[in-house]
């Protein structure tokens, strides 16, 4: 995983939630955020302000029913990885929560390390997709969406396609600085008619949107005869 994902555990069980806290934690990549029943997960995953990648989901809640709270997020469009724990071992139990959107099962009582592993590959696979939240410096990087959003200013800013997937490819690389001509074929294709200065033309347009500084490339770096996403700019320095 190359950014930070932060991970909601729903369960009523104190217990449980510290256990999960603790190995969750040790990953440097993840963050928690706890609920205790579905009202409470349901505000912290569709209010909005508030960032959520995956959500490890009790199936036993005092408040509903666990698989038509997943049946509900996949209805709404919210394709976060959402991880079911149960006690049972039933095959119905487990297929029907599969069939509601959730993406895997673990049984309880819990196996940390599996647990963990189930967590970390559901992630890799999302970080993959066009749904994720990506942190761009101050910003979190809303591929599907074509936007960052400021959450510091409570603002949005409206990315081309071209400029998303210029964005989208250089943080995929990491802190690795791509040459003009790999990030042209990249965006553009193998299209004869499209030259550097396309590239160019779109990354002045693209730092205009983005470099809180015009006189200082902070995010979007000019290196090596490329570009190189600095996504992990310390927040001081956009302020």
């Amino acid at each position: 995983m190359t950014g930070h994902h932060f991970v909601l555990v729903v369960d009523n069980d104190a217990d449980v939630r510290r256990e999960l806290a603790e190995h969750i934690h040790r990953e440097p990549s993840l963050d928690v955020i706890e609920a205790t029943a579905l009202s409470e997960a349901r505000q912290k995953v569709t209010a909005g302000d508030m960032r959520v990648d995956a959500l490890l989901l009790d199936e036993a809640l005092p408040d509903g029913d666990s698989v038509e709270f997943c049946m509900e997020l996949r209805q709404r469009k919210i394709k976060i990885p959402i991880l079911m724990m149960t006690t049972s071992q039933e095959e119905e139990v487990i297929v029907t929560g599969l069939d509601a959107g959730a993406n895997d099962y673990v049984i309880k009582p819990l196996r940390a390390r599996e647990l963990m592993a189930r967590l970390r590959a559901q992630l890799r696979t999302f970080e993959n997709s066009e749904d994720v939240m990506l942190d761009v410096g101050p910003y979190i990087f809303r591929p599907a969406h074509k936007q960052l959003v400021d959450p510091g200013r409570g603002r949005r800013i409206h990315l081309t396609e071209k400029e998303t997937s210029i964005l989208k490819y250089l943080y995929r690389v990491g802190h690795k600085s791509v040459s003009r001509e790999v990030l042209l074929n990249e965006v553009w294709g193998y299209n004869a008619g499209v030259t550097t200065h396309t590239l160019e033309t779109h990354i002045y347009r693209l730092r205009q949107k983005i470099e809180p500084n015009a006189q200082r490339n902070a995010l979007v770096v000019t290196e090596g005869g490329g570009y190189r996403l600095n996504a992990y700019a310390p927040v001081s320095e956009h302020r």
